[in-house]
């Protein structure tokens, strides 16, 4: 045997050894610092009194809605429109995943913020404090916290996407806004939002297409027929968009739309 192979066997040993060392102390350690868990029980038992009844059945109402919260985000505030008109300004510049999904729902999420403060502030004010204070009931701070999103909602539908589940739900036609039901109005305003943010959307890809156009036909007068038109417009999009100064014109529309 050399004297490489034995060096090699030796440093080996060391570091077998050491392993084991570091993996007892660990053990001593945690066996000198052990410490017993507390036992929690959930127990689940009858009752006769009417209050504590009412009391399990707000906190699995409270429950309930905390699990559809991300749904009642989405759907019944300005995200939807905000986020598909981010996307729809990614895909027109063909910058594939710049900026990223991350980025993009981050600021979809902080414009929805600005834009539905009013809003909130107003449910805060009249719902949430005077419920908070015992000077409203359940179902009163409900319905005053649902008539100011109510409003927001009925501002952004369209009268004939709502005529549209008005009639599928098979109801008398409304003579006021209070004759609504939430669960009519909800797709109404979400549909809505749809068609608007595919409306900007249309709107945001005419200048982008533009260069396209303009960038194939110079390549293809030219013979470059092998040359992919979208890495010579690409530049020239982003070029176009920081001239125009493109964020701040996008997020001012997007605000503007709803006031």
């Amino acid at each position: 045997m050399n004297s490489k192979t034995k060096k090699l066997l030796v440093v080996i040993c060391i570091a077998v050894l050491t392993t084991f060392g570091v993996a007892f102390t660990v053990t001593t350690v945690s066996a000198a610092n052990a410490f017993s868990v507390p036992d929690v029980n959930v127990n689940i038992g009858n009752t006769d009194n009417p209050k504590e009844i009412s009391s399990s059945l707000q906190i699995l109402f409270l429950l309930t809605v905390l699990s559809l919260a991300p749904s009642i985000l989405v759907m019944m505030t300005s995200f939807t429109r905000i986020v598909i008109v981010l996307s729809f300004m990614r895909n027109a510049m063909a910058t594939q995943q710049t900026p990223p999904n991350q980025v993009l729902i981050g600021l979809a999420l902080f414009l929805t913020f600005f834009i539905m403060a009013p809003t909130w502030s107003q449910v805060n004010h009249e719902a949430l404090q005077p419920y908070l204070e015992a000077k409203i009931t359940q179902e009163q701070a409900y319905d005053k916290a649902m008539n100011p999103i109510r409003e927001f909602m009925f501002k952004q539908t369209r009268e004939k996407d709502l005529a549209l589940f008005i009639k599928l739900s098979n109801l008398e036609r409304p003579k006021t806004y209070d004759d609504v039901p939430t669960y009519v109005l909800v797709p109404s305003f979400v549909i809505s939002e749809l068609k608007t943010a595919f409306q900007i959307g249309f709107v945001v890809f005419i200048p982008f297409i533009v260069i396209d156009l303009i960038v194939a036909s110079s390549l293809m007068s030219m013979g470059m027929m092998m040359l992919p038109p979208m890495m010579i417009s690409l530049p020239f999009k982003i070029l176009l968009f920081v001239m125009v100064d493109g964020w701040h014109l996008l997020v001012r529309s997007l605000i503007m739309s709803y006031q």
